[in-house]
């Protein structure tokens, strides 16, 4: 089969199409014929070697998530069968093969169906992108009914899947994003409001837009830029939740302290088994109400992957980048 195959750590260049045996699965085990898969930042630290998570044994073909149909079924596996339309979100599967390739084997229960509604693109969109969003509006900040939530970088994979989430949860929603058509696009997305974070007054339009209360829950998805702003805008005992981060700024604790509010760091590494379960079945059910509606955004052939993993680290998106393997 067709694979993106690494045989050494660095940079996107050691990202290279070849040919690769197709994994058989085991007990408890499906292969899956992918359709599409996600393409994540995750897999783009992993790339260099020196991700904290995560440091693969070589030969590695990368990828976490993708969609398509049940191939091949593994002994003990019972709800699932071959021909199934399914997604994948195998990040803390005890054993996965890569979805840079054209069949992916994992454990069972990272395995679930896709709705008819849902095509296998938005599919692929769903694993990291739903489980990072879940945790940090639900296991992390405990956000709730009636609070208002500001989700940074809200166009993109995860801060989609955040704004329909929230807003199905009953807060109210601002996003933030870095142009005028991403900002109508988020609100075509459902946010209450939508402001430009390349602004410099967009912290101070968000507390006035808020009546000068401030917001309860901020997803951030850039730390090292905004940290110290966003714990300004806090309303009493607000949550910050840190998803993205690359690098280190002053911080004044004092702005903790006035408001009794936190800051609460957050990696999908660290969710318990009991976590991903209770993760995956809001997005399934979500997913069968049509709360969820993954937004697909850029997508590149399979063997184009060493550009796509340049361009989700340098470049705005809309929605969740793909990788294209066959067509469906």
């Amino acid at each position: 089969m067709r694979a993106i195959l690494m045989k050494a750590f660095g940079e996107a260049d050691v990202l290279q199409l070849a040919e690769v045996p197709v994994p058989e699965p085991g007990p408890g085990e499906v292969r899956v014929q992918l359709h599409y898969a996600g393409v994540n930042p995750a897999e783009a630290y992993i790339r260099t070697g020196t991700y904290a998570f995560f440091k693969p044994d070589l030969p590695y073909v990368p990828g976490f998530d993708g969609a398509g149909v049940v191939d091949t079924v593994g002994v003990n596996v019972q709800g699932l069968q071959k021909g199934d339309r399914v997604f994948v979100a195998s990040m803390l599967a005890k054993n996965k093969t890569g979805t840079y390739a054209e069949y992916v084997v994992c454990d069972a229960d990272a395995v679930h169906r896709l709705p008819d509604r849902t095509s296998f693109a938005q599919g692929a969109a769903i694993g990291i992108p739903g489980l990072t969003a879940y945790r940090a509006l639900f296991q992390r900040a405990q956000l709730k009914p009636g609070e208002t939530v500001l989700i940074h970088g809200a166009s993109g994979g995860v801060g989609t899947v955040a704004v329909q989430l929230a807003r199905a949860h009953g807060a109210y929603v601002i996003g933030t994003a870095g142009n005028d058509s991403e900002l109508a696009f988020l609100r075509d997305q459902g946010v209450h409001e939508a402001f430009n974070h390349h602004d410099p007054q967009h912290f101070q339009k968000i507390v006035d837009f808020t009546g000068g209360a401030g917001v309860d829950v901020i997803i951030e998805m850039l730390a090292n830029v905004n940290l110290e702003r966003d714990a300004e805008i806090l309303a009493m005992f607000g949550r910050i939740v840190v998803v993205g981060n690359r690098g280190s700024i002053p911080f004044t604790p004092r702005l903790l302290m006035i408001k009794e509010s936190a800051v609460l760091g957050m990696a999908l590494w660290n969710a318990t088994p009991a976590d991903n379960r209770e993760a995956l079945a809001a997005l399934s059910a979500s997913l069968e109400s049509g709360v969820l509606r993954p937004v697909v955004g850029r997508e590149y052939p399979l063997a184009e992957a060493k550009q796509g993993q340049i361009d989700i680290l340098e470049k705005s998106a809309r929605g969740k980048m793909l990788l294209k393997i066959s067509e469906n």
